[in-house]
């Protein structure tokens, strides 16, 4: 998987793409996997973990509008932490993740491994729904690798 955090910050370099992230279920786990490539400082702006829903709020500018009708793991609270996140840093990408990890926290409509992974910018996102099946681990590094997939789409095709 080293290879393809190398590739995607070698992406974003030839792009002249700037990246931070909003994490929640995986837990910072993505721009670990980022800032683990050597050369990524050029592209990495940051990170912020957005792990309760206030946070969301207060510094991502998620809605309670959102989060109420919605919830926390929803299209809707990933695509408004990508742009609250483009904003805090002033990223060209934001990527968000927000999921049900497991082992407990289901609701209906949502079991465990539940994930929702937005990409984008303050001008247009793109968000995803998936599935993923294991424990609380195996969810959230799926998480990290999709979300990586979905970036580097993201920059080779903006």
């Amino acid at each position: 998987m080293n290879d393809q955090f190398n590739h995607l910050v070698t992406q974003c370099i030839n792009n002249n793409k700037t990246l931070a992230t909003a994490e929640s279920c995986t837990g910072g786990w993505i721009a670990k996997c980022i800032t683990d490539v050597a050369g990524s400082s050029q592209i990495f702006l940051g990170g912020v973990v957005a792990y309760s829903n206030a946070l969301k709020q207060s510094l991502l500018n998620v809605t309670v509008e959102t989060l109420e009708t919605f919830g926390a793991v929803s299209e809707q609270t990933v695509n408004e932490m990508v742009v609250g996140v483009c904003r805090v840093t002033n990223a060209s990408v934001g990527v968000a993740v927000s999921g049900i990890a497991g082992p407990g926290g289901a609701v209906a409509g949502k079991p465990v491994g539940t994930v929702y992974i937005g990409v984008g910018n303050s001008t247009g996102q793109n968000a995803r729904r998936f599935q993923f099946a294991g424990d609380r681990d195996a969810v959230r590094w799926q998480a990290v690798q999709e979300a990586m997939r979905m970036i580097l789409e993201w920059v080779e095709n903006k």
